[in-house]
């Protein structure tokens, strides 16, 4: 394997880890918190209070891990049998936190459950298809609990119990101070979050359950050493660079952001020993004063780490002495390294760039800070594997999306996954993220580091055509293989694309006509309704669906839903075709084809690709909406 692509591999490993353990990082805080204030020797001593200590660092912490990396390797059903696995590895080591545990349990668990998923499609028998899902989830998920009590749960322990030992040895023989000669530089180059997450916290962690508070917590955390190159900066930097700094001081000290100093040590990479002589210093002082936390201070901002601070000895004092020395050192080196230095004005933005290459992904804060936010218009990030289209339920206009591009990238022999979900369930790991222009911003505040696309047409956007370009050209020296299989297929062309279950011939209506795009809504909603496939409350979600953004989709087709709420008034997967052969007006555009939809667990999503892949084409849709029947219209969407 060459350098590169280890690196890729390292960066793929390490954001894991950390995606793992961030969108939980709420919950670690509030264990912390309960920790610091009602513990026998915290603020606010409450034997009572105090009893929930421990079956959340036991069960809830654990369990929310697993869940979340199995969620990360097949969703909701991945995350599910996760869930399960990692029960039996903390029942099978109940005196140990079982954080590393969960990390190996809760992908394994997805993992078994999306491979057995792959090897039975499409051989169950209709009808059967939820009692298979729903026996096998249990039976794969029970199987792997028995494993995880039984051998992996005693494994972990003994593997947690000899990194707590090597962690002490270090302590006892002043060697801890070292290990920032290691995770400085790496935090900068790649490993920012999956250092502290993925490996100090479940260390710290069980250290907090022996001695009430941790070390490790501030080993990666601590804002000193990027504080006193900003400070430099400030001081003695020139340009952009000097300009910028006040204000990235501001986001890493109290706002905890630390990738915002990152491009400012890659500009002048000799300040990497400003960085880990500030971290040394600091880990010293913790070591020295007896420092530590109760639970991970993330960001690591110095209110975190004040929140997370125990409340018992000096350690407020020596927490904060540490954040200091780290300053002090880190800045006097950097200040000589700036004077000394002969260049005349500091590209901050090339660096930014540079470290964004480096870390395989846009970073919004360093980008807004230096003007070169991430827009459709930047560079995309590398190695793309995954694409997600979003909309506000991820069932109707995102589907379609997502059939058109899938189909794309399996013409252009790209090995890159195209997926379609609701704007409040985006996986947080996703790289590429498309929305109608008027939901990016949503998305952009859900996944705020994914590179984020635009369009105002689902079914012709050339925003495809140039996204499929870009990623062609990102393939470099290798010729990237055929996508064998997708999660959700582009539904065959030579096979009719419409189940008689989902769009019968009674649900075609021929030549109507509306006076605005709310009556051709609630038609098409009643039409729903009558057919059995929802309940009447639909309707009104359906309105309210088009009030967040239209479901016009370009191409004279428009394809009204529910929003994401209205996914419990579906009883089973529908559609209704509403022929509007004068057209109805959807936001200054005509509609002449109005397909109602009604999706439950995802059985809607092959006809409704069938249909993304004929409305693509103008003609198609013109000859669907001068069709002078239903049965015509059925055999049109049939032989596609």
């Amino acid at each position: 394997m060459n350098q590169s692509a280890m690196k890729v591999s390292v960066q793929k490993f390490g954001n894991f880890l950390s995606s793992m353990v961030l969108p939980n990082i709420g919950a670690f805080i509030a264990w912390g918190l309960i920790t610091a204030l009602f513990i026998p020797t915290g603020f606010f001593p409450n034997e009572e209070l105090g009893k929930m200590v421990g079956p959340m660092v036991t069960y809830m912490l654990p369990l929310l891990i697993g869940y979340t990396g199995g969620r990360l390797i097949y969703d909701q059903r991945g995350g599910v049998v996760g869930t399960i696995a990692t029960m039996g590895v903390i029942i099978g080591a109940p005196d140990t936190p079982m954080f590393l545990g969960a990390m190996i349990m809760g992908p394994l668990g997805a993992f078994v459950i999306k491979k057995f998923d792959g090897l039975i499609e499409g051989k169950i028998r209709t009808g059967f298809e939820m009692l298979v899902n729903n026996f096998s989830a249990g039976i794969l998920g029970g199987v792997l609990a028995i494993l995880a009590f039984l051998g992996v749960g005693p494994a972990v322990k003994a593997f947690t119990e000899v990194l707590v030992s090597g962690v002490d040895w270090l302590l006892e023989a002043g060697l801890l101070p070292l290990t920032s000669i290691l995770i400085e530089p790496a935090k900068i180059l790649f490993l920012n979050n999956a250092i502290n997450h993925g490996v100090l916290s479940p260390i710290g962690l069980e250290q907090v359950q022996q001695a009430g508070k941790s070390i490790l917590f501030l080993l990666e955390a601590n804002p000193g050493p990027g504080l006193g190159v900003l400070l430099a900066f400030m001081l003695f930097g020139k340009g952009m660079a000097k300009q910028s700094a006040p204000g990235a001081a501001i986001i890493h000290f109290f706002g905890g952001i630390h990738e915002i100093y990152f491009p400012y040590v890659l500009m002048k990479p000799m300040l990497l020993l400003s960085v880990i002589a500030g971290g040394m210093s600091g880990v010293f002082t913790l070591v020295l004063m007896g420092g530590g936390l109760v639970a991970p201070a993330s960001p690591g901002s110095i209110l975190a780490i004040a929140a997370v601070t125990p409340p018992e000895g000096m350690a407020y004092v020596a927490n904060f002495a540490a954040v200091l020395v780290a300053t002090t050192v880190s800045f006097l080196i950097s200040a000589v390294i700036l004077k000394s230095s002969k260049q005349t004005d500091e590209d901050i933005n090339e660096a930014t760039k540079k470290m964004e290459q480096m870390k395989g992904k846009k970073s919004s804060v360093a980008g807004n800070l230096t003007g070169t936010t991430a827009t459709a218009a930047g560079v995309l990030p590398s190695n793309v594997e995954k694409i997600v289209f979003a909309c506000d339920a991820g069932m109707g206009s995102s589907a379609m999306g997502a059939s058109l591009l899938r189909k794309k990238v399996k013409e252009a022999g790209l090995d890159v996954k195209v997926t379609n979900t609701a704007i409040s369930t985006i996986p947080a790991d996703s790289e590429i993220v498309i929305t109608q222009e008027e939901l990016t911003p949503r998305a952009q505040s859900k996944v705020p580091n994914a590179y984020h696309i635009s369009v105002d047409n689902f079914l012709s956007s050339p925003e495809y055509d140039r996204l499929i370009d870009s990623l062609k050209n990102g393939v470099s020296g290798e010729q990237a293989e055929l996508v064998e299989k997708s999660e959700a297929p582009v539904a065959n062309q030579t096979e009719p694309a419409a189940d008689d279950q989902l769009l019968l011939e009674e649900n075609i209506f021929i030549g109507q006509d509306f006076r605005s795009k709310e009556e051709a809504i609630r038609f098409a909603g009643e039409a729903l309704v009558n057919a059995g496939y929802v309940e009447e409350s639909y309707v009104d979600e359906m309105m309210k669906r088009e009030e967040i953004t239209t479901t016009y989709m370009g191409n004279n087709v428009a394809i009204p839903h529910g929003t994401e709420e209205a996914k419990k008034s579906v009883i089973k997967s529908g559609f209704t075709v509403v022929q509007v052969p004068n057209g109805v007006d959807f936001n200054g555009e005509s509609a002449k084809l109005i397909f109602g939809i009604a999706g439950k667990d995802g059985t809607h999503l092959d006809i409704l690709s069938g249909i993304a892949v004929i409305c693509a084409e103008q003609d198609n849709v013109d000859q669907l909406a001068e069709a002078k029947s239903a049965k015509e219209i059925l055999e049109i969407i049939n032989s596609n």
